[in-house]
């Protein structure tokens, strides 16, 4: 009894003259103490600003206001408690420029936190900022954005902001910031293109962004820029603002909103949308806002009171609960309506529950049924039924989100944390099959190859992201004995496969040069100089760049790659006999435009060139792999045969 008064007390807080003795996990609290409203956190005019908290549990409730991000408060002032467990006050004058916290009084403590719907913050993101939002317009500030149809149109491509610019011969001059990403004009090693057109030019038509909402102090302090800091920013702080490390002036407020802006506005220009990674799994320290004003609501806890840990980062929010999940959706829908964001992809999303993603998508489809949400659909050990979790074994209830396919990624590759484990591409034959699966979209293909998907709109095919060793570095740990050369063919087969698969496509940047980080196989805080883009990489090696340019420009001309429905790829897409560690498939009489009659696609993951019998003797054309091409020929039976090199893949186009 004496153990189970020890969690009550840990998951039930507030007097009860306010709760009603209910504990803040049940669903009687959510009923009684959901605030639907659209007004929660400050909301500035010159004559006046207004504030709304929810904190339900809380005896009393204050805002402090401060004139500077590390000064002493200048003045309390008390809230009046209003409908749904919120608290209320509205200040008759101009407080622009002004910086706030809140104090609520939990039983008989008080707690100062951040507001969690705070739109601008001090340095460091402390303290929320009171700012005048018109301020923080860009130039050219339009709602217009590149036309995009499907979500299996994308090419996405996942870019940290600082990686883009760091090195020394990027060119680029605002090294990394949000500015240094869209700068124009930009030339390194050998007079290549970096940067916004170096994007261009590659043809991708997504940049997904690793986490630019404001995270952790302890991660990156943004009081010295002129230090060495790096962390790819899974430590989220204040999820409705942006981190002030990419901005030039991370002390003002205004000026990390703008300069995102511009960011957007610049690239939507250039014919590129936009993809934020958010992170609401879970927090950076549980203590530091939420913890403080709703105590125990926020997060999951197990039976013996302690919090959930299936992130693998202390804590899991529970997105299950009412006031949580409008967090989340509000979240995404400010980005959408304030930045101009195209897109989301959730971080381990297999520990959110299935309403809150579809709320999320649902929410979406009201403003713009062309932004995207992918994720990650992990089935993660978390305090969640089952039957409720987000992940690939529930996609099925989750209508147009996408899960990102571990399947085919470790069927290429390897797995990335068993260096005896080859993939596909490097002799494993295998586990042709389950890429097969990956081709098709991990749709039900047939009654045996078929995987999580219902739609190809459900799945993003990939084989390397910014976590774990990069696909460079996982061939070369695998396959330590084979020379430089070998291991360029099986990298660039491994790319082409996924370039000319059904689904979202999806490349890390730096994958088309053959991305290193060293060996480092999670580099979330390594040194700048291990996680840059090397431009003198992507010269050195600027024909598999060229490979890849060509691989995107065939999947962009063919719409046959990118079918929008299963029933389509059953009826187009066919596997063709093809010898041992070989793939070959056709895709026919694509009627959605396509210019060609037939796609003949072969891949060849052997040590030695194989040959393939095309389905017909007809005229093909070679639209890749002219040079992997070593011969053609009739035989007897007048069949068109292609001998295909080692590694390497074929796309040929018969009219």
């Amino acid at each position: 009894m004496e153990h189970q008064k020890d969690i009550d007390e840990k998951i039930s807080f507030g007097g009860s003259e306010v709760v009603q003795g209910m504990q803040v996990h049940s669903t009687e609290f959510d009923l009684e103490y959901y605030y639907d409203g659209a007004d929660l956190g400050s909301h500035y005019s010159n004559k006046r600003t207004s504030f709304r908290l929810w904190a339900p549990t809380a005896n009393e409730a204050r805002v402090v206001l401060y004139q500077t991000w590390d000064g002493p408060p200048l003045e309390e002032m008390t809230m009046m408690r209003a409908e749904k467990g919120t608290w209320i006050l509205q200040v008759e004058k101009d407080l622009h420029g002004m910086l706030y916290t809140y104090k609520v009084l939990i039983g008989e403590q008080w707690n100062e936190a951040i507001d969690p719907y705070a739109k601008a913050v001090s340095v460091n993101g402390d303290r929320a900022a009171i700012i005048d939002m018109k301020l923080t317009t860009p130039e050219r500030w339009t709602t217009d954005k590149p036309p995009f149809d499907s979500p299996v149109d994308a090419i996405i491509y996942e870019l940290h902001i600082r990686d883009v610019s760091m090195h020394p011969e990027s060119g680029i001059q605002h090294k990394g910031k949000f500015l240094g990403l869209i700068e124009e004009g930009r030339k390194g090693p050998q007079g290549i293109s970096t940067g916004l057109d170096y994007l261009k030019q590659l043809g991708v038509t997504h940049v997904q962004l690793l986490p630019i909402f404001d995270f952790a102090t302890e991660s990156v302090d943004e009081t010295k820029p002129d230090q060495e800091q790096y962390n790819w920013g899974y430590d989220p702080k204040n999820y409705q603002v942006p981190e002030g490390s990419y901005s030039t002036d991370p002390f003002d407020p205004v000026i990390r909103i703008k300069e995102m802006k511009q960011m957007i506005q610049t690239l939507h220009e250039h014919g590129i949308r936009v993809i934020m990674d958010v992170v609401f799994n879970h927090v950076y320290n549980p203590l530091q806002t939420f913890e403080k004003l709703v105590p125990g609501y926020y997060f999951r806890y197990w039976e013996d009171g302690e919090l959930c840990n299936g992130s693998g980062c202390g804590n899991d929010i529970a997105s299950e609960r009412w006031m949580v999940r409008k967090y989340i959706v509000d979240t995404i829908k400010y980005f959408v309506q304030e930045y101009h964001v195209d897109g989301f992809r959730f971080d381990l999303m297999g520990l959110h529950d299935i309403e809150t993603m579809n709320q999320v998508r649902q929410t979406l489809d009201e403003i713009d049924p062309s932004i995207i949400v992918i994720g990650e659909g992990w089935d993660l050990h978390t305090n969640l039924p089952s039957e409720e979790r987000a992940n690939q074994h529930n996609a099925a209830q989750m209508k147009h989100i996408a899960h990102f396919n571990d399947r085919i990624r470790d069927a290429l590759k390897g797995v990335s944390h068993n260096h005896h484990d080859k993939g596909f591409v490097s002799g494993n034959h295998w586990k042709e099959f389950e890429v097969k699966k990956g081709i098709a979209g991990a749709i039900a293909y047939h009654e045996t190859l078929q995987s999580f998907a219902d739609e190809p709109t459900q799945t993003v095919t990939y084989v390397e992201a910014h976590d774990d060793h990069t696909l460079w570095d996982q061939l070369k740990i695998i396959n330590a004995h084979e020379d430089e050369d070998v291991l360029k063919r099986m990298h660039l087969l491994a790319t082409a496969i996924v370039l000319t698969s059904q689904g979202i496509c999806f490349l890390h940047a730096g994958q088309e040069f053959l991305r290193t980080k060293g060996g480092e196989r999670n580099s979330y805080r390594s040194p700048t100089s291990v996680n840059q883009l090397d431009w003198s990489r992507c010269a050195q090696h600027f024909d598999i760049v060229q490979s890849v340019q060509k691989l995107i420009a065939i999947r962009k001309k063919h719409p046959a790659f990118r079918m929008r429905t299963a029933e389509q790829i059953r009826a187009h897409l066919f596997f063709e006999q093809a010898p041992q560690g070989c793939l070959a498939y056709t895709i026919r009489n694509h009627a959605n435009g396509d210019s060609a009659k037939i796609l003949y696609i072969g891949h060849n993951a052997n040590s030695f060139s194989r040959e393939f019998i095309l389905p017909q003797n007809t005229g093909w054309d070679i639209l890749y792999g002219l040079r992997e091409i070593e011969q053609k020929r009739e035989n007897q039976q007048k069949e068109f045969i292609i001998k295909l090199a080692p590694y390497s893949s074929m796309i040929l186009a018969s009219s």
